[in-house]
């Protein structure tokens, strides 16, 4: 349902994502403090590409790769794509294809970015197993960039009778991607608010954006004109507040075998090869 869902919003889905270009503005800002030459960057849940984009203008000379499980978000992406980047050979890479299963080569990624997606693995193992395959296909010393919704998500909804979809803890986040393999996660949390004049105006940006069902879950007409009575407005304006967190983990060396032994590695001062 997520998928069709999402595969439906490709028409619409600019007209909507306020949140994530912002996030991902902010998300390229903490770019902007790492040293990194990527060879070959993905942008994992791409959309329509605007993180893809952003990733083509920081890092022009890296393979571009655009992947995301629905269809339509890539046909978009590829008509966004101007004539001379592809004639330049340029253009995005377009894949079609699920996080948990990424048809790519291990080692093979540089850098993985990802807006505003993983949120939807609900399932802690399913979290798990997107960020194990996120590790295989980084090499070592790449980076993975990413941000998700937290907790706190809508919060004044649910205190208004809404029954939102509930997101993972950047804590519990973090000990996934140790568990996965990363080194050193840094892990950080903002609220950004977005403020609407109706409610009708809030529900249809999220069906532009394609997730009005996995956000809000499915409530009777009576039942949301409960919710949206008892939605507290701040000067006139009903907010709806996002927690967003953040994320960062480098890809190092292995430290254990595939069966679970040790990796020593040993270095021999004034040793050179030759």
């Amino acid at each position: 349902m997520i998928r069709q869902n999402f595969a439906n919003a490709a028409g619409s889905y600019d007209s909507a994502a306020v949140l994530a270009r912002e996030v991902g503005q902010r998300m390229a800002e903490r770019l902007a403090v790492v040293r990194l030459a990527p060879r070959r960057c993905a942008d994992i849940g791409c959309a329509t590409g605007d993180g893809m984009r952003e990733l083509q203008r920081r890092y022009p000379a890296a393979l571009p790769l655009a992947v995301d499980f629905a269809l339509p978000m890539l046909q978009a992406v590829a008509a966004r794509t101007g004539w001379w980047a592809r004639q330049r050979g340029h253009a995005p890479r377009c894949i079609n294809a699920d996080v948990r299963a990424l048809p790519l080569a291990a080692a093979s990624l540089d850098l993985v970015w990802s807006n505003l997606m993983l949120h939807w693995l609900s399932d802690p193992a399913e979290l798990r197993q997107a960020f194990a395959e996120m590790q295989r296909v980084l090499t070592t010393g790449g980076l993975l960039q990413f941000a998700m919704l937290g907790p706190d998500t809508l919060k004044e909804l649910r205190a208004a009778g809404a029954a939102t979809a509930s997101f993972l803890d950047m804590h519990d986040i973090g000990d996934m991607l140790v568990g996965a393999g990363f080194a050193d996660p840094v892990m950080e949390m903002e609220m950004l608010t977005l403020t609407y004049p109706t409610a009708r105006g809030f529900l249809t940006d999220q069906r532009r954006l394609g997730v009005r069902d996995g956000l809000l879950g499915r409530l009777g007409w009576r039942q949301w004109r409960q919710v949206f009575a008892a939605w507290e407005r701040v000067d006139g304006l009903l907010p709806a507040r996002f927690e967003i967190v953040y994320g960062h983990a480098w890809k190092v060396a292995p430290r254990v075998t595939p069966d679970g032994r040790a990796i020593l590695r040993f270095h021999q001062p004034g040793a050179s090869g030759g």
